[in-house]
């Protein structure tokens, strides 16, 4: 597949991923709001300006519109103080505040369903591609060449999901003798046996087996004097399977996992940010980077494990939209609740004001972002 091929590829899936756990999002107010009896002025696929009307019948108009990054639902007195009784601001504060979190209720439940799916089907495998053998080393006494995939150490396969991989379990075999399969680039197996490096060998940075290379740094000047070969994963034939019970408890277990690491990587960067705002930028994405891993994860590791990837952006984007900022669902949540307890002393223009500076704040802030995005796929620091 030539390059543009696979970039245009890239984008499509990148905007499918988006799109899709973004439209579910929306999907959990929609339906919290018809259950609430609310009046759905508009449902949209994509952000204005319109592209085409898909439905209009009823009091419902259904949209397709031309930036293609999601959705929105648009409810009756959401942005004003309507005096129809079926409008947003005429509802109870509970009902209001569900039909908020619903959104990001229905993102936890995406990445679940993601999560469990995978499981049911059973886990992909990951081995270990070599780019690299070292002379003399186990791997070239064993016969390993570049270019083949070690798929298994003395017959076990290794979950792309699990805490264990390959490389570990062979570290934690130094000196050992262990069997491997190997799949070589015209897709057939051969059954080796191969003795580990020492642990004393492993200690002074060579590999258990000798199948990659580490740079070298020149101690005086720190330039890289010969360049590392890492290693590479891939995936293999072989399925880590599970029964059903332990397949949905491993589900909910990873999307608990997903969203707890989320919520600390949100606290560490705003930990960072208020501590050290020189400090160097933070260790997330913006679009641009997100769609350079959707593109990486895809075309070395699989559409099984890029499912995976839009798993985790779907517990990202719940966590993200709970946030207690305008225009988020955390931030809609604060100010109605301030309303409330202010005793509408809020006013519809100061309420208004609140939402489009946090939307200037937070489009600042994606554009931020994005900059670091742009230069680290030019190789910028």
């Amino acid at each position: 597949m030539t390059g543009l091929l696979q970039g245009l590829v890239t984008v499509v899936l990148f905007f499918l991923i988006l799109g899709s756990t973004v439209i579910v999002h929306e999907l959990g107010h929609f339906f919290a709001a018809r259950l609430a009896g609310m009046r759905i002025l508009e449902f949209g696929i994509g952000f204005p300006p319109r592209a085409k009307v898909i439905r209009d019948r009823g009091e419902t108009v259904y949209t397709l519109n031309w930036l293609p990054i999601g959705g929105f639902v648009k409810l009756e007195g959401e942005e004003d103080d309507s005096a129809d009784p079926r409008s947003f601001a005429r509802k109870p504060l509970l009902v209001q505040i569900l039909v908020l979190v619903a959104g990001v209720a229905m993102n936890i439940a995406l990445a679940f369903a993601i999560f469990t799916s995978i499981t049911l089907t059973g886990d992909p495998a990951i081995g270990v591609y070599v780019p690299y053998v070292d002379p003399g080393s186990p791997a070239e006494v064993a016969g390993i060449v570049p270019g083949d995939v070690i798929e298994q150490v003395d017959g076990r396969a290794f979950g792309a999901f699990g805490q264990v991989t390959i490389l570990d379990d062979l570290r934690a075999k130094a000196g050992q003798t262990v069997a491997l399969r190997v799949r070589h680039a015209n897709d057939t197996t051969t059954d080796v046996t191969a003795k580990l490096r020492t642990a004393t060998d492993i200690a002074a940075g060579k590999g258990a087996l000798g199948i990659g290379r580490a740079a070298v740094v020149d101690p005086a000047t720190g330039d890289v004097t010969v360049p590392g070969i890492p290693v590479e994963l891939r995936t293999t034939p072989d399925r880590i399977r599970y029964s059903v019970g332990d397949a949905v408890s491993k589900g909910w277990d990873r999307t608990v996992s997903a969203t707890r690491l989320i919520i600390s990587g949100v606290g560490q960067i705003v930990s960072d940010l208020i501590s050290n705002p020189s400090a160097p930028p933070p260790n997330i994405s913006g679009p641009v980077g997100i769609a350079s891993e959707v593109g990486n994860v895809f075309w070395t590791l699989g559409p099984i494990i890029t499912l995976y990837f839009a798993g985790i952006l779907s517990a990202n984007l719940a966590v993200v939209n709970i946030l207690p900022l305008p225009p988020l669902d955390g931030g809609r949540i604060l100010v109605i609740v301030l309303k409330r307890l202010l005793g509408g002393r809020l006013s519809l223009r100061a309420e208004r004001l609140t939402y489009i500076v946090g939307f200037a704040l937070l489009f600042a802030f994606l554009i931020w972002v994005t900059a670091f995005d742009v230069m680290r796929q030019f190789g910028g620091a």
